[in-house]
């Protein structure tokens, strides 16, 4: 965290000056910076588990907090206002994470798809292996990865984790989502007529 310290402190300064902000609002500024720092870190780091990540979502805030500050505003409702660009920056951050491509239905015609599957051809009495396979090309390439890794391949957490370069939280998490989506998405993959 000490260079993204001295990283936000300089490019919080040059960005303010970029700005045309006097040298009162550079200080104002730099104090602000100083005092919550440590504390929009720890509360990213809390939401994404990841340091890299969380220094780079840091320092975004950062940036669009000295862009908005209103330094007429009290201590405490700046800090609740840093906060919420925290939560808004996070949320962009996860939705740009799990934000998945969608295929045009000329796309998929032209890729091979060949359109839905007569619903007579899918039986709930079907093999097992066969039903885990249909569920899992159901799913999102990322949680098939983690359910294979985890089950099929029988890794551990870690081993999962080291693979996918994920956290062992995160591993975790997707795991969970990804036994949720499979049991949903098993109930429509192996309907009955």
């Amino acid at each position: 965290m000490g260079t993204l310290r001295r990283k936000q402190v300089v490019g919080g300064q040059a960005e303010a000056l970029a700005l045309g902000q006097n040298a009162v609002d550079v200080q104002e500024f730099q104090t602000l910076y100083q005092e919550n720092l440590g504390l929009i870190y720890r509360y990213v780091y809390s939401k994404v588990g990841n340091r890299e990540e969380a220094e780079d979502l840091t320092s975004q805030i950062f940036i669009k907090a000295v862009r908005g500050v209103d330094h007429n505003r009290s201590t405490a409702s700046i800090q609740k206002w840093l906060y919420q660009v925290a939560r808004t920056t996070i949320a962009d951050y996860w939705r740009a994470y799990y934000r998945t491509t969608a295929s045009s239905l000329e796309e998929l015609l032209e890729a091979g798809w060949e359109g839905p599957v007569e619903e007579e051809m899918i039986f709930a009495s079907s093999q097992p292996a066969e039903r885990v396979q249909r569920v899992l090309q159901a799913l999102p390439e990322h949680y098939r990865e983690v359910l294979t890794c985890r089950f099929l391949l029988s890794l551990s957490i870690r081993e999962t984790a080291l693979r996918m370069g994920l956290t062992e939280a995160n591993v975790k998490v997707l795991q969970f989502r990804a036994l949720k989506r499979a049991a949903d998405l098993e109930h429509v993959v192996t309907r009955t007529v």
